[in-house]
């Protein structure tokens, strides 16, 4: 990644009335960088994309994105983005192809490029057969996939992404994964993502920024954030279903075992910190309670395990 920030933040905060929706966030973004926005629902997320946009000006702080700031230059910087929002407005009495169009002129794509970079987005996100239907003919999903064609219509340097693939059927999600990823990778842009799929932000982020009440309170790759928070090590335990409840209890009479939880029929055993030496005796109690042990693999905490463990610990700081 370029050194240059291409999107550089300090001490923005945004206020309606006696709600600090953001609170004095810091945050530096790079060339070609992926980050993920993650938050609840009202933790701050769209605010600050309001902010970076130059849609809202900032009640503290300031902001630079591609070296301009959004209170000030939000019409010249919104011509050198895309932005997709959670709930995307798509002209629904124009054809998909009109709307393509129109937004083609609105962002200055030059005019012997448009056909073909509509033809281009048309193709990508398999909309070619309905390009001249009347886009309210269109399903949920399809009109998802036009309004990100949409975004994309102008090859922006930033592209701001809210839920991208809410709506789209498992094939065309992966196939927004991957020109997310062609986009930063090959194409050098830079993707601020928000979104709740944890999974997806996992697969597709180099960093990730945890929002809390408009808080920011953590901020790294998915691997720096599981080594600073995640304490103990995940066992995967492949048992036969008829023995989970035997296993179950064989694992809560461990002193070393912290948490016993279920996934795919699966029984997985979180052992405590530093507790690699107890894995024989995990296995030797498990077979002496007459367990049997087809698989015990070592898991790699998600970023859902992170997100929760960030959550949680920062309620217990809030509360005590």
């Amino acid at each position: 990644m370029n050194s240059s920030p291409m999107i550089k933040v300090e001490g923005l905060t945004r206020c309606f009335g006696d709600l600090v929706a953001v609170d004095h966030l810091d945050l530096e973004i790079f060339v070609g960088e992926v980050l993920g926005f993650l938050g609840h629902n009202g933790a701050g997320k769209t605010t600050t994309v309001r902010l970076l946009n130059g849609v809202l000006t900032p009640t503290y702080g300031r902001a630079q994105v591609l070296g301009l700031d959004p209170a000030v230059d939000g019409a010249t910087l919104r011509r050198r983005t895309g932005v997709l929002t959670e709930t995307p407005s798509v002209d629904e009495r124009l054809t998909g192809y009109e709307n393509l169009e129109i937004f083609a002129e609105l962002f200055g794509v030059p005019r012997a490029e448009v056909e073909g970079r509509i033809a281009e987005l048309l193709d990508i996100f398999q909309l070619t057969e309905r390009a001249a239907d009347r886009v309210g003919e269109y399903s949920r999903g399809m009109k998802q996939k036009l309004a990100l064609a949409r975004a994309l219509i102008h090859r922006p340097e930033v592209l701001f992404l809210d839920e991208p693939t809410s709506g789209l059927d498992p094939v065309i999600s992966r196939q927004v994964h991957d020109l997310i990823l062609e986009q930063s990778r090959i194409g050098g842009h830079t993707v601020f993502l928000c979104t709740h799929n944890l999974a997806e932000a996992q697969r597709l982020c180099d960093r990730v920024a945890v929002l809390e009440n408009g808080k920011l309170v953590a901020l790294g790759s998915p691997a720096e954030l599981a080594r600073e928070l995640w304490k103990g090590l995940r066992l995967e335990v492949e048992t036969i279903i008829e023995s989970m409840p035997v296993a179950v209890q064989a694992l809560s009479a461990l002193p070393d075992v912290f948490d016993v939880t279920f996934e795919e029929n699966r029984p997985i055993i979180s052992l405590g910190l530093n507790r690699h030496s107890q894995v024989p005796n995990v296995v030797t109690h498990l077979v002496g309670a007459g367990v049997p042990i087809y698989q015990l693999t070592p898991k790699e905490p998600t970023l859902e395990n992170i997100y929760f463990a960030l959550h949680e610990d920062n309620h217990a700081k809030e509360t005590a």
